[in-house]
C-alpha cells in the first residue's frame, strides 16, 4: 500500500513502522501523525479508506475513533475545573441532583473521572436507538444502581463515560457535550475532531472494519466473559448499545462521548500539541501537571480484568506484558504522557517530558482491548527517533 505525507527524516523509523504495517501487520487504511514542539514531525496516511469500493485513505479522511473520544471529553471537564466552574472534589449532586440515589449519592466530580462511580455499564437492556437519545441515556445513569461502593475500586465505564461526565459538562457550561467540544477545543485548536457529527459536514469516512478472530488466538478473559457470560458487566458493557451502528451517518451524529468521537491522528494532535507543550490555550499550567498525574490505579479492573492505571480521565502507561494477560493488553507510553487508547488499537496522546503529541487511526480494527502491534511499534518508533532509551520499567525512559 502506498503511503502518503511527510515525514521529518529524524523520525524516519516511524514511517518505517508505518509502512510495515501495511505489508506485514495487515494494516487497510491508517493515518499517524506526531509534533514535537508545537512543530508537525510525521503526518502520513496510506491504505483504503474502503477495499470493497477501492476507495483510498485519503488525506483528510476520518473514522471513528472509539475511546479515544474519552480524552476528548475529560479535556472539556478539565477547561471547566480550570476556570473554576467543576470543582473535582464535589460531589456529583451539586451539578446533578437526581444522580444522588441508589447508591450513587457519595459520588464525587473526581470519581467520575477516574472510573469510580460504580456505572460500567446498564443492567436492563437500552431501548433501540437509546444511545442517540441524550436526555434518555442521562435519565438511565441517573437511574442506575450502583454496582460497588461509589470509589471503593475502578472499573472502567467503557461507554458510559460520555454520559456521566458528558452530562456534567453540558449542566456547568449550558451547552451540550458536542457543542462545548467543538467550540472550547476543536475551533480554538483547529482540530478536524467531532463528538457528533453535523449531517452539514462534508467528510470523507473510512468505516470500521471489525476485528475476525483468527486460529490459535488467545483471548483475554475481558472476552471470554463477553462471548460467554450475558449477565457480566463485560457482556453488558459490549453488548447493551440499542443497537448503536458505529457506520451508520445517524449513529455518527449523535453525541456519543463514550466511544463514538471521528477523527484521524492529525486532528487528535491538533489538540494534543497544546497540551504537549504547555500553550496554555486550553488549561493552565497547574491543571495540566494534574492532568499527568496517575490518579487511580488497579491490580484488577472490575470491567477489563486487568491491572489499568489513569489520570483523571485520561489513560497512563500500561505494561501487562508480562501478567499473562494475553495480546493487546498493554499501551506502553512515556512516564508523563496521558490520553487514550479506542477500540482496535487507535490511539491519542500527549507527553509534556518531551513534548510530543502523537496519535494513529486505523479502519481494520486488531485484536486485544488496549493497543497491538501497530499502533505500539509506531509508539515505539517515535520514543526512539527522540533519544528515548528502553521502555522495560513500564514506560519510556531516556
Amino acid at each position: 500500500m502506498a503511503v502518503h505525507g511527510r515525514c521529518d527524516p529524524k523520525f524516519a523509523k516511524v514511517k518505517e513502522a508505518f509502512e510495515r504495517n501495511f505489508a506485514e501487520r495487515g494494516e487497510v487504511g491508517a493515518s499517524v501523525c506526531l509534533s514535537v514542539g508545537g512543530e508537525t514531525a510525521v503526518d502520513l496516511w496510506g491504505g483504503m479508506a474502503n477495499p470493497e469500493t477501492n476507495d483510498p485513505w485519503q488525506e483528510d479522511t476520518i473514522s471513528i475513533v472509539y475511546s479515544c473520544t474519552k480524552a476528548a471529553v475529560a479535556t472539556c471537564a478539565h477547561i471547566l475545573i480550570d476556570r473554576g466552574q467543576l470543582n473535582p472534589n464535589a460531589l456529583v449532586k451539586e451539578y446533578w441532583p437526581e444522580f444522588a440515589k441508589n447508591g450513587k449519592e457519595k459520588t464525587t466530580v473526581h470519581m467520575m473521572l477516574n472510573h469510580e462511580s460504580a456505572l460500567p455499564t446498564l443492567r436492563d437492556p437500552v431501548k433501540p436507538g437509546g444511545f442517540a437519545d441524550w436526555d434518555y441515556m442521562a435519565q438511565r445513569m441517573a437511574d442506575e444502581e450502583a454496582f460497588w461502593e461509589v470509589g471503593a475500586r475502578n472499573g472502567y465505564h467503557m461507554i458510559n463515560f460520555g454520559w456521566t461526565v458528558g452530562e456534567l459538562v453540558r449542566r456547568v457550561s449550558g451547552k451540550s457535550l458536542g457543542t462545548f467540544f467543538r467550540e472550547e477545543v476543536a475551533e480554538k485548536t483547529g482540530a478536524r475532531f467531532w463528538i457528533g457529527l453535523p449531517e452539514s459536514e462534508k467528510v470523507h469516512i473510512a468505516p470500521i472494519r471489525p476485528y475476525v478472530p483468527k486460529p490459535g488466538d488467545q483471548p483475554t478473559e475481558f472476552v471470554t466473559k463477553v462471548m460467554t457470560d450475558p449477565n457480566s458487566i463485560q457482556h453488558k458493557s459490549f453488548m447493551n448499545s440499542g443497537g448503536w451502528d458505529f457506520n451508520d451517518r445517524k449513529g455518527q451524529a449523535a453525541e456519543i462521548g463514550g466511544g463514538g468521537g471521528l477523527s484521524n491522528a492529525r486532528g487528535q494532535v491538533a489538540y494534543y500539541t497544546e497540551l504537549a507543550t504547555n500553550s496554555g490555550k486550553l488549561v493552565s499550567s497547574d491543571r495540566l501537571a494534574a492532568m499527568t498525574m496517575v490518579s487511580t490505579a488497579t491490580q484488577r479492573d472490575a470491567t477489563l480484568l486487568i491491572p489499568t492505571r489513569f489520570a483523571s480521565g485520561y489513560m497512563k502507561s500500561m505494561d501487562n506484558r508480562r501478567g499473562g494477560y494475553g495480546p493487546g493488553t498493554s499501551a506502553i507510553m512515556g512516564g508523563q504522557a496521558f490520553g487514550h487508547v479506542g477500540a482496535g488499537g487507535s490511539i491519542g496522546f500527549a507527553d509534556p517530558e518531551c513534548g510530543m503529541a502523537f496519535s494513529y487511526t486505523m479502519n481494520q480494527m486488531g485484536n486485544g482491548i488496549l493497543l497491538n502491534e501497530r499502533g505500539q511499534s509506531l509508539i515505539d518508533a517515535a520514543y526512539a527517533s527522540l533519544g528515548y532509551r528502553t521502555n522495560a520499567p513500564g514506560a519510556w525512559v531516556r
